[in-house]
């Protein structure tokens, strides 16, 4: 691609963790062969994307992707942003970016920004009283400033790996649970309450995003595991919702950001986008958001969309053990510098 053109990758390692160490308190680690079917897997992944800027999900040990990342010959090309002196205890947003495009210092965004009050009276006497007492994100956000070029402006990127779907398991909560009363409806309980810390990470997120977006010309992308598909809550909430206007219309959204998965929808026959696969059901679990910056229709276009490339063959494996492969797609986004021309007079 071209020296302004840019890439990302959103990439999921399905606990990515050094040979034998604990993943999660209560689960063995991976067994050496194992481990180096993992690596093998993501060097391959890595090198057949060749992004610009990766964003990962679930990596353990900062080692072992650094050793993926070499493996692919990326070493050189790449640096490796991962939380210093990360104890490999916890899991953890990571990314690589090429060298040269990266700007500042990245941090990783453990709590909610004060504006976040989700506390509610009701819109009406029928309503009773919401309040959430919720204070951080699951996986800290990794935030960092990239810029393809001096000419272009520098982007702000955030990575993210919101609450899985999965039920959250009450049966541990001492104070409270009681299995004769709260057994029998363990799931639904489970379930509201993984949704609710989802749907609250991702209106944290827009809060942050929207101090950075609205008002000004910054581009803006967001990438990773967010649990959700693109027509939830989870995404409406990010992306604002914003109207995908025809060929010869111009507009864009201020606040908005703009899903890759629609925007190569646009170019296709039909819709066979899928990341994720669970009893049999496909779903669109890991996404790339951009800004009206990367939207071909904006006014305030200064990339545009060029493709969307989806690895997801994997996903029929159903033991990752055996083949060494994640549990999700892999999606990169690829956009071209493309600013709009001033329109030619009228003779």
């Amino acid at each position: 691609m071209a020296r302004r053109d840019i890439s990302f990758c959103s990439f999921n390692l399905l606990n990515l963790q050094l040979p034998g160490r604990a993943v999660y308190s209560d689960r063995d680690g991976w067994p050496q062969d194992v481990y180096r079917r993992k690596i093998d897997f993501t060097a391959r992944a890595l090198a057949r994307m060749e992004a610009d800027l990766f964003g990962f999900q679930e990596l353990w040990a900062p080692e072992a992707l650094q050793e993926a990342v070499d493996q692919a010959g990326l070493g050189e090309s790449h640096v490796m942003i991962a939380p210093p002196d990360h104890p490999g205890t916890r899991i953890t947003c990571a990314a690589a970016v090429r060298r040269h495009m990266l700007v500042g210092d990245p941090d990783w965004i453990t709590d909610f920004p004060p504006e976040l009050v989700l506390r509610s009276t009701g819109d009406d006497p029928q309503q009773p009283r919401i309040s959430v007492a919720l204070e951080g994100f699951s996986r800290p956000v990794l935030h960092l400033r990239v810029q393809p070029d001096p000419s272009t402006p520098v982007i702000e990127v955030f990575v993210c790996h919101f609450k899985s779907r999965r039920p959250a398991e009450i049966w541990r909560e001492g104070d409270w649970y009681d299995r004769e009363i709260h057994g029998p409806h363990a799931n639904a309980l489970g379930y509201a309450i993984s949704t609710i810390r989802r749907t609250a990470e991702a209106a944290a997120l827009r809060v942050i995003m929207t101090r950075l977006a609205k008002g000004s010309d910054n581009p803006v992308v967001v990438l990773g595991d967010m649990n959700d598909g693109k027509d939830s809550n989870t995404l409406n909430l990010l992306t604002e919702q914003p109207r995908y206007l025809t060929a010869l219309s111009r507009g864009g959204g201020d606040n908005a950001l703009y899903t890759a998965q629609v925007l190569q929808e646009y170019r296709s026959v039909r819709d066979v986008y899928y990341t994720h696969i669970y009893q049999e059901q496909h779903d669109s679990l890991d996404h790339v958001l951009v800004s009206e910056q990367f939207y071909d229709n904006s006014r305030k276009r200064l990339w545009r969309f060029d493709d969307m490339l989806l690895l997801n063959d994997h996903l029929d494996w159903n033991d990752h053990k055996t083949s060494g492969s994640n549990d999700h797609g892999i999606v990169l986004a690829r956009f071209r510098w493309s600013p709009p021309t001033p329109a030619m007079p009228v003779l």
